[in-house]
């Protein structure tokens, strides 16, 4: 990973950072994956509080560990903090982007899903539910592009997608464990070979 920033936040900047997270835990309908396009466009090209490194990083660490999904936010709000200062700080950036992705979200979910259950045979909510699938698979592949040309351009990048399009292709027509090429995914980068 890269040295880390040098960066001096006031309270402004955190809640700024706040309700920017408050706003894409709202829109994260395929989950926080789905939103990493626009947090990388946020906390690197807007703010410049993180790296690229440091962002795919955050990324990587998270999918790797067992546990939620979204443990990669907490460890993108403690990058930004230790960016900021120090531990303290990164203690507060795991709160503020962590706390602003579950709270409104969750709380919309517990809502929504009481309502979509009691109204389930609607003709609207079936419609909406089969209009959301191609929204989802397309912020997916937002997220794609963004991890795989993080660090590299297209050009560069190219063994990076063959490798992702033949993983897609094998979890689609075969029944092959997604854990299996988790680990050959693994082990092509331990060999610098993607």
């Amino acid at each position: 990973m890269s040295a880390p920033l040098q960066l001096n936040l006031h309270a402004g900047d955190w809640l700024g950072l706040f309700g920017h997270f408050l706003t894409l835990s709202l829109m994260s309908v395929g989950g926080a994956v789905s939103v990493i396009p626009d947090m990388h466009r946020y906390l690197i090209e807007r703010q410049h509080w993180l790296t690229d490194p440091q962002f795919s990083g955050s990324i990587a660490i998270a999918q790797s560990s067992p546990g939620p999904n979204i443990l990669f936010v907490a460890l993108m709000g403690w990058n930004v903090g230790l960016n900021a200062g120090g531990i303290w700080q990164a203690l507060l950036g795991v709160l503020v982007i962590l706390g602003a992705m579950v709270l409104p979200s969750s709380i919309l979910t517990v809502v929504v899903t009481r309502w979509l259950h009691h109204n389930r045979n609607r003709r609207v909510v079936r419609a909406f539910k089969q209009g959301m699938a191609p929204i989802v698979v397309a912020l997916m592949l937002a997220t794609a592009w963004i991890l795989a040309s993080a660090n590299h351009g297209f050009a560069t990048a190219w063994p990076i997608w063959l490798v992702t399009l033949l993983a897609a292709l094998l979890v689609w027509l075969t029944r092959v464990h997604i854990l299996w090429l988790l680990a050959a995914g693994a082990a092509l980068g331990w060999f610098h070979l993607i």
